[in-house]
């Protein structure tokens, strides 16, 4: 039985991977952490250095500024870490990587395990389809309420091309402010937010005469729980490092 904290335990995500456990026989969620202290199944404390719960792993969706913290308690308290939250600084970030170096951290821009492949996917269409002349764009649509743009997925979709292909590519998010022609090494990257749509991603390549885009679309928010409950349980097995959701699907 693997033993979870749920690091914001009171948000959206927090309730879905709640509901989800509860019919999981092989974890439980033994905690959570979030400062407005919702009444829930569990204990719920208001930050990370009130909980006196031990747990074999945490389950972070929280937001950006609410990272650091937990970073600290994982590493004082030597709890593995799954890390969802995205719109990390680069200071975060790199409070993350050193606390890797103590304690098993898992980082994803996204926890659906179709987006996961999706990334394996534009690589590989990247390193074909660009010396055949393909332009490459990133679109993606969320919810009115998601406070961040571009998403997460979206960055590390575009990431993952560039990486792919030496980092030829430079980002662009907005063409209103010059008039000139699209350059051949540009990822145009381009936010659409708007009602209750839970996640969209298209990787549109555009040749000449023909189109081929890689899409993933997200029906409800449990795809990212489901993914994010598997790596909770592959991180409790594993030693100190920085894991990713490539290692989980392997």
């Amino acid at each position: 039985m693997v033993n979870i904290i749920m690091h914001g335990c009171g948000g959206k995500m927090g309730h879905v991977v709640a509901d989800l456990v509860k019919n999981d026989p092989d974890c439980q969620i033994v905690a959570g952490i979030d400062p407005t202290v919702p009444a829930l199944d569990f204990p719920v404390f208001a930050s990370p250095a009130e909980c006196t719960v031990d747990a074999d792993v945490i389950i972070d969706f929280s937001t950006a500024t609410a990272v650091p913290a937990l970073l600290d308690f994982a590493k004082e308290k030597q709890i593995p870490v799954v890390v969802c939250t995205t719109a990390l600084s680069d200071e975060t970030q790199a409070k993350l990587e050193e606390t890797s170096k103590s304690v098993a951290v898992l980082k994803s821009a996204n926890m659906s395990i179709g987006v996961n492949l999706l990334l394996d996917l534009v690589q590989r269409a990247a390193q074909i389809l660009y010396d055949a002349n393909f332009d490459i764009e990133v679109v993606e649509k969320h919810h009115n309420q998601k406070i961040d743009a571009p998403s997460g997925t979206a960055m590390a979709l575009a990431d993952a091309i560039n990486t792919a292909m030496d980092e030829k590519f430079h980002y662009v998010y907005d063409r209103s402010q010059k008039r000139e022609k699209r350059e051949r090494t540009e990822i145009g990257i381009h936010a659409i937010r708007g009602g209750n749509i839970v996640g969209e991603h298209d990787v549109i390549f555009a040749g000449r005469d023909e189109v081929i885009t890689l899409s993933h679309h997200a029906s409800s928010r449990e795809v990212f729980a489901v993914g994010a409950v598997k790596a909770a349980k592959f991180l409790a097995e594993q030693p100190v490092g920085l894991y990713s959701m490539k290692e989980v699907l392997a």
